[in-house]
């Protein structure tokens, strides 16, 4: 599959048009014969990409003391318990960050005050924190989410997803793509027969057809 894979990926960037803006590579996945109104049959996985995403992925932890000092090496973002209370009584500061943010980090004895502070802003976007237990380094788990991108259907039949920007090798794109189609043949119900079609495009190119 890999080779059918490249020649999919090289195809697009190839045809893809000059633009004087670095482009993003993504997928678009079609799923079929599932009912998406049931929230058991939706698609919601984080997967990390093995050559990474090719872009800047903005990551915010919520943390303090010691765990907070090394957050702040490697996190765009680092905040407290009392920024987090704050936040709660900024809703639109509140709303502002989570659309500016990919990925939340918390430590997991805070998750219960960013529920209460921040659920309804977080939740509705997919983005509620990733616990981050006693034992967890967050270094290791930030940089780790650096590489991750989500792969989220809601209701839609029709969902996508990044996997790398057009200056990366195609080598590395199909790699990228193929982890992401074995994590969805794992996941669905009937497996490769609950994807209708597998695209890949360039932000602005045309799409090109993935072999599955």
């Amino acid at each position: 599959m890999a080779d059918t894979i490249q020649e999919a990926v090289t195809l697009a960037l190839d045809e893809a048009p000059e633009r004087n803006f670095r482009e993003t590579v993504d997928l678009a996945i079609n799923l079929r014969d599932l009912d998406l109104n049931d929230p058991s049959n939706r698609v919601d996985e984080s997967v990390v990409l093995p050559a990474g995403t090719g872009q800047e992925t903005r990551i915010v932890v919520f943390a303090e003391g010691e765990t907070a000092v090394r957050a702040a090496e490697v996190a765009d973002e680092v905040l407290d318990g009392e920024d987090l209370a704050d936040l709660g009584d900024d809703d639109d500061r509140a709303k502002d960050l989570a659309d500016e943010t990919d990925f939340f980090v918390a430590e997991a004895n805070l998750m219960q005050d960013i529920g209460r502070y921040l659920g309804t802003v977080l939740g509705p976007r997919g983005k509620m924190p990733t616990p981050l237990q006693p034992d967890d380094d967050v270094v290791e788990t930030v940089n780790r989410m650096k590489n991750t991108v989500q792969l989220r259907s809601r209701d839609r039949r029709t969902f996508h997803t990044r996997v790398g920007a057009e200056d990366m090798d195609s080598e590395d794109i199909s790699s990228n793509i193929d982890v992401i189609i074995r994590r969805l043949e794992a996941d669905l119900e009937k497996g490769p027969l609950n994807i209708d079609g597998i695209y890949v495009k360039t932000t602005m190119g045309p799409a090109k057809e993935v072999p599955v």
